[in-house]
């Protein structure tokens, strides 16, 4: 009988595809249903918006700031404002920095809440996606009653933050966190036992522990693969150092270390770390104003600064330079996104297409986020 022989077929996913999270394009080789390599090809939603921060003023570019991961736009704007205020040798009020804290920790239960339901839904399971929204739409509310946007907050200012907590915040946040942590109980019933669920994540896309480092993967990414590492408890900033909680990280419960599944539970942990945190906040916090005075147009000296924090997706940096102008000579942005899709290649290799799914879910990429 004479062998068959086939042919490796290049196959386009994306740059539309549902289970992409945005506009991205993998050029996939495959002989079959396994993959030789699945290659990333970004550049769809490029937007210039480091470049259009050198026309506008360091007050006038915060908006923008919320562009750069409209699924952590609270972050952006924080990075931003330290950035500034670093190289202005401007401090915000210990109340301004508790508010911070607060609106980003909501907004990391935000996203971890769409990370987590979009996750199940690409790999079958359509009603726990329902319900992650469901709870999502209540902080969302939350959110708006803070700053009057429920994506794009433009909430953080050089020097503080442009509004304090609205009356009956505080009372009302405390039963949404309480409900958040009921749901996710109800959450792990659904589907976190699930045995589709744990066979289509365990053991898929693993990532080990050197190859997290090697390939730069930050935040859940990094911790999932067993890396116990965490900006806001290892080079702490704000007012973290003041707040106990804890790192979750990878064990490989459902296969082998740093698998699909070990990123889907480090984010449902830091779910419940979230609201540990906020309501610290809601204890701990000072009176006091939430603004110190800026003038109008900010002029940082001449310098460069690189400013770090912990945002939902991971390690997100600011690198700034002031030519002691009223605008910024160079903004640029470092984010976790872009260095996620750098692995998808080598972790694609052998890998069935049907897993390619579950890999980027589990990575949790936001398009816009690679692109700026």
């Amino acid at each position: 009988m004479t062998e068959l022989k086939t042919q490796e077929m290049t196959l386009n996913m994306g740059p539309q595809h549902p289970s992409t999270h945005g506009v991205i394009r993998f050029i996939v080789k495959t002989d079959g249903e396994v993959m030789d390599v699945a290659i990333p090809d970004v550049g769809y939603l490029h937007r210039s918006i480091e470049k259009i921060s050198e026309g506008v003023t360091y007050n006038g570019f915060m908006p923008w700031t919320d562009r750069v991961d409209y699924l952590a736009a609270m972050n952006c704007n924080v990075a931003y404002a330290m950035a500034v205020e670093k190289l202005a040798g401007i401090q915000p009020t210990k109340r301004a920095e508790y508010l911070r804290v607060i609106a980003q920790e909501l907004n990391r239960i935000i996203s971890h809440l769409l990370a987590i339901g979009s996750l199940a839904m690409d790999v079958g399971a359509y009603t726990p996606f329902l319900h992650t929204l469901r709870e999502r739409e209540a902080i969302n509310d939350l959110m708006e009653s803070l700053c009057g946007q429920r994506l794009t907050y433009n909430y953080a200012r050089i020097g503080g933050v442009i509004y304090d907590l609205p009356d009956g915040f505080v009372e009302k946040t405390l039963p949404v966190l309480d409900r958040v942590e009921r749901s996710l109980n109800e959450f792990d019933r659904l589907v976190t036992g699930n045995k589709i669920f744990l066979k289509r994540l365990g053991g898929i896309g693993v990532i080990s522990r050197e190859e997290a480092i090697n390939y730069n993967l930050v935040g859940p990414n990094l911790r999932g693969s067993g890396v116990n590492w965490d900006l806001r408890r290892d080079e702490p900033y704000s007012v973290y150092p003041e707040l106990e909680f804890e790192v979750p990280v990878g064990t490989g419960e459902a296969g082998l270390l740093g698998d699909c599944f070990d990123r889907y539970m480090v984010r449902v942990k830091e779910i419940l770390q979230s609201c540990r945190l906020v309501r610290q906040c809601f204890e701990k916090m000072p009176a006091g104003d939430f603004m110190v005075k800026v003038p109008k147009k900010v002029r940082p000296p001449k310098g460069e600064i690189y400013v770090r924090l912990e945002s939902t997706r991971g390690d997100m940096g600011v690198y700034l330079v002031s030519d002691g102008s009223d605008k910024p000579y160079r903004v640029r942005f470092r984010t976790s996104s872009f260095t996620a899709m750098s692995i998808i290649d080598k972790v694609s290799h052998g890998m069935m297409i049907a897993d390619l799914i579950a890999l980027i879910a589990s990575l949790d990429v936001v398009a816009p986020e690679i692109d700026r």
